[in-house]
């Protein structure tokens, strides 16, 4: 009969159920991976994954050391009036990008995605199910019109972050805002 409660002495539990899960990421693939994959490799409870990490989605952002909580942008995008949400994807998007302990991981997972396809595919199936596959049904909205707008935010951190294109990259918050809301809020406005 298998003992329950905690483990004695010192656990390395989390530990090493976030090595099993960056295996099974990187084995399977986001969309492969399961709780009970990972808690096996782990070799515990998968309610044991939950009570640490909550679900899927946040363990693989603490697996891949993800700068931010998928759960944040969603609600941050989807709190306040639909009419202003352009303003509100640029605004977060900015904001997540001025912070230094948010930079840097971004930048990294940029540079990442660009040299590694399966870091590609395993980003992209997490951000169509955790953000946009959510976004998009909240504001019964089509994925096409969505990824649009993410394309276009993406474009933007390459030109003032990666590139640090000039004036594009030293402009206020408010002057690029001003500029790329009214473009994100169109896709919003079918």
């Amino acid at each position: 009969m298998a003992r329950t409660g905690r483990r004695p002495g010192q656990t390395q539990t989390r530990e090493g159920i976030l090595a099993a899960a960056r295996n099974q990421f990187a084995e399977r693939g986001y969309g492969g991976a399961t709780i009970r994959g990972i808690a096996a490799e782990a070799g515990v409870n998968p309610a044991l994954v939950h009570h640490f990490f909550g679900s899927k989605d946040q363990v693989f952002v603490a697996a891949l050391n993800l700068p931010v909580n998928p759960a944040v942008i969603v609600d941050s995008i989807l709190a306040g009036p639909r009419e202003r949400i352009g303003e509100r994807i640029v605004r977060l998007f900015l904001g997540l990008w001025q912070q230094p302990e948010t930079r840097a991981p971004f930048l990294a997972l940029l540079r990442s995605v660009a040299n590694s396809p399966e870091v590609a595919q395993q980003l992209r199936t997490f951000m169509e199910t955790a953000v946009l596959a959510k976004v998009a049904a909240a504001l019964d909205l089509p994925t096409l019109r969505l990824t649009a707008a993410v394309s276009q935010m993406m474009g933007l951190a390459m030109v003032r972050y990666v590139l640090a294109a000039e004036p594009m990259a030293s402009a206020s918050d408010d002057e690029v805002a001003e500029l790329i809301a009214p473009v994100i809020q169109q896709y919003f406005d079918a």
